[in-house]
């Protein structure tokens, strides 16, 4: 279980949108975590590649490695 303070705005919004939709205040932040989420891991991914790059090959050098 996890327990988080949020502002007033955002909790206002947050039970708009519970609202709106039918659903609880829990489920709308509990989708949008696991959205996040899935977002900020693709931020690390691509930063920590970018820090260590992989070896490019070229489309020729491609097509000859594949016998094409």
């Amino acid at each position: 279980m996890l327990a988080i303070e949020l502002d007033a705005e955002t909790e206002k919004r947050l039970e708009r949108l519970a609202a709106k939709t039918g659903r609880t205040p829990g489920s709308c932040a509990r989708e949008a975590i696991l959205e996040h989420l899935d977002d900020l891991g693709d931020v690390y991914l691509a930063a920590e590649r970018l820090l260590q790059p992989a070896k490019t090959y070229s489309a020729e050098q491609v097509k000859h490695e594949l016998g094409l």
